[in-house]
């Protein structure tokens, strides 16, 4: 019986709940993330997964799309000199749409990380992933909150910034809305402030034509 790895593998929240993933498909995230704390990159081919979890090549091919596909992982090859054939594939944890190790980090280390045996290492959690919120989550959240905010307005103004604040990428996106309901809250009053003021001076120059007129 093949000896089973002995590392501890650390499963993100944002991956944990997302409900488009099956849970095959969590698990090989989680050891793919073991993988990548261990030696920067992961390194292991789809036979050694296959091997792993008794299952066929193709449906480990299956579950790193996926990941690939919500943007949980990034995967890079390198071709054998002078031709098109893949000589290495590895994959890397994505954080927030930055890549979590540095891409020098692999060339300076090219051990392999397929060993059956691995110390225990502790691994960070990805807390600070940022997921794109849909419309209608957006809609819900204004409803609950009751600030009359258009969803869809939202969503636009933040799409077309590829939903940065500033130069920074968005952490919060709920943290933005409240922001534009207190802008909304605020913004009738100085409109009001600003029509009286103006009425005012209206009422003013009334008054004068009329004294001229007498």
């Amino acid at each position: 019986m093949k000896e089973q790895p002995n590392y501890y593998a650390t499963l993100s929240a944002d991956v944990r709940y997302d409900k488009r993933l099956k849970p095959n498909v969590k698990l090989l995230f989680a050891e793919i993330n073991a993988l990548c704390n261990m030696n920067a990159e992961c390194f292991a081919s789809n036979k050694y997964f296959a091997d792993l979890y008794g299952k066929e090549k193709g449906t480990i091919s299956g579950w790193i799309s996926q990941l690939v596909k919500y943007q949980y992982i990034k995967i890079r090859y390198k071709y054998r000199e002078g031709t098109r054939e893949i000589s290495h594939r590895y994959i890397k944890i994505i954080n927030g749409g930055v890549l979590k190790i540095s891409n020098t980090l692999c060339d300076k280390n090219q051990k392999s990380n397929t060993t059956s045996i691995n110390t225990n290492t502790t691994y960070s959690n990805n807390k600070g992933r940022f997921k794109k919120p849909t419309i209608e989550e957006i809609s819900n959240y204004c409803i609950e909150r009751k600030n009359n905010i258009d969803a869809e307005t939202f969503y636009d103004f933040y799409e077309s910034k590829d939903w940065k604040i500033g130069k920074n990428k968005m952490k919060a996106w709920k943290a933005c809305v409240r922001t534009w309901e207190k802008r909304n809250t605020n913004k009738p009053q100085g409109i009001s402030k600003i029509h009286q003021h103006l009425q005012k001076n209206i009422n003013v120059k009334e008054k004068l034509k009329q004294q001229f007129k007498q």
